[in-house]
């Protein structure tokens, strides 16, 4: 039988999923982004040129995720892919004027409050709470666990992503 730790915890961990579901929504339908769209483009706006496979081991998401995400932000222009002259099936990703204007104009891929509040904290309690969650993830043997999004809205059609959301709504599963 669950103590009431556990089913604690388990809220704790519900809420924080649905808190990381409705800011995804809010980049989707604001930004015409998704999370880990967003997180690719600063990657590949601060390190410049990259390989799918580069950007997938910066991001922690698989190669075949990688693959889709740049998909659409090409279609959309935020991205290029250059093949390259010795090795055709070498090929390079590299961010666009288009994809760094959007960026610039872009919210942090964390909520802006989570985002500033850790900010706020010493250095030494920033790297407390990431060494907590890291350990969660092994406890829940989601190390080898890619980290696509919760919620799958990686569209190039915003209205595809998601309706509008209020806090009253339950994600659509």
């Amino acid at each position: 039988m669950a103590t009431d730790l556990e089913e604690s915890i388990l809220v704790a961990l519900r809420r924080i999923t649905r808190a990381i579901d409705l800011h995804s929504r809010y980049l989707a339908n604001t930004f015409g982004l998704t999370g880990p769209q967003l997180v690719c483009l600063r990657v590949l706006g601060r390190r410049g040129s990259l390989t799918p496979s580069e950007i997938a081991s910066e991001v922690s998401l698989s190669q075949a995720t990688v693959t889709g995400i740049v998909d659409r932000l090409a279609s959309r222009q935020l991205v290029t892919r250059t093949r390259s002259d010795t090795d055709r099936r070498l090929v390079t990703i590299a961010i666009t004027d288009a994809g760094l204007a959007l960026l610039a104009d872009a919210p942090s891929a964390l909520q802006e409050k989570l985002a500033q509040r850790l900010a706020e904290l010493p250095e030494a309690e920033q790297e407390g709470i990431r060494v907590t969650l890291e350990r969660i993830v092994r406890m829940m043997d989601g190390s080898d666990i890619d980290a696509d999004p919760v919620l799958s809205v990686d569209s190039s059609n915003p209205s595809e992503i998601a309706e509008p959301v209020d806090e009253g709504q339950r994600p659509i599963r």
